[in-house]
């Protein structure tokens, strides 16, 4: 029971601030000039819908507890990017939330979701 209320709590919370650098991309994204960086060189547009996937989208479904391991993998793929890509050079000051949401979203892929989700109904 401790356990499942702590993936909840962990799943809902990680998630909810997920959505807090989601959402301006979402934005941006529907904007007249949606550009954006382009860290593995796959164009500013697709680079800009993927972050809008792993960081608004995703995060919803693993707050409902829907799918939790699979859409868990994106926003960790993201953070692994953002920590070790984007802000390779930086000093940890600078990579510290993305590597923090990179654990997060790791002990959410490989936990679960707990008792307390649609996945478990």
């Amino acid at each position: 029971m401790k356990l499942d209320i702590s993936l909840l709590f962990n799943r809902v919370a990680l998630s909810l601030l997920m959505l807090t650098h989601g959402y301006p991309k979402l934005i941006r994204l529907f904007s007249e000039n949606p550009t954006f960086s382009n860290p593995i060189g796959i164009g500013e547009f697709p680079t800009l819908v993927l972050a809008v996937f792993s960081e608004f989208i995703a995060p919803v479904f693993i707050i409902i507890g829907y799918k939790t391991k699979l859409f868990s993998f994106f926003p960790l793929v993201t953070m692994l990017v953002a920590g070790f890509i984007v802000h390779f050079d930086d000093p940890l000051k600078s990579k510290e939330k993305a590597l923090l949401y990179l654990i997060g979203f790791i002990l959410i892929f490989l936990l679960g979701p707990g008792k307390y989700s649609i996945d478990k109904k």
